[in-house]
């Protein structure tokens, strides 16, 4: 079983109970179709079992297939910078099916963030080096697809892409 060698710190995208018994960290790319089956899975856990799950989302995006994913990034890690970081996420895998390179500009007006200020952030070094951060430690942690789960440090094997398999592993890891 492989380990997450990057841990989780400040600088990672993260909601539910930070102080939470189970640590679910989910490497994804926001144009992987598995990824976008996955993002109800997680918030649906999310609902169920908030007060014991601390998620973390990290950017893998598989920029050779799908080359949306790797500005899709960066627009979510910008809009972070305007506190919207989990709205964008939310409605990127909402869209994942007729995103276009011109929807960017519609979710930035739709979430009513500064343009100005979204542009200049998505050309920030610290948000790209933010991204490849995510993908270097998905790499060293053997991510080697969409989506990659671990749970508590440990490689998350029994996903199957039901519900039933992320709530099992994280009932387990509470108990």
């Amino acid at each position: 079983m492989s380990k997450l060698r990057t841990p989780v710190t400040d600088k990672d995208d993260q909601t539910g109970n930070l102080k939470g018994k189970a640590v679910l960290v989910e490497y994804g790319d926001y144009q992987c179709p598995h990824c976008g089956h996955a993002f109800p899975l997680v918030k649906k856990l999310l609902q169920e079992m908030g007060e014991d799950l601390h998620f973390v989302f990290r950017n893998f995006p598989l920029s050779e297939v799908h080359p949306l994913a790797y500005d899709a990034a960066l627009v979510a890690e910008a809009a972070g910078r305007q506190g919207k970081f989990w709205e964008m996420h939310d409605m990127i895998f909402k869209r994942q099916i007729t995103m276009t390179e011109d929807s960017f500009a519609q979710y930035v007006s739709t979430l009513k963030l500064d343009p100005k200020r979204m542009q200049a952030d998505i050309a920030d070094q610290a948000i790209i080096a933010k991204v490849e951060d995510d993908f270097e430690s998905g790499v060293k942690s053997g991510v080697n697809g969409t989506p990659t789960f671990f749970l508590n440090g440990e490689r998350l094997n029994s996903y199957d892409g039901s519900y039933e398999s992320l709530k099992e592993a994280v009932e387990a890891a509470i108990t």
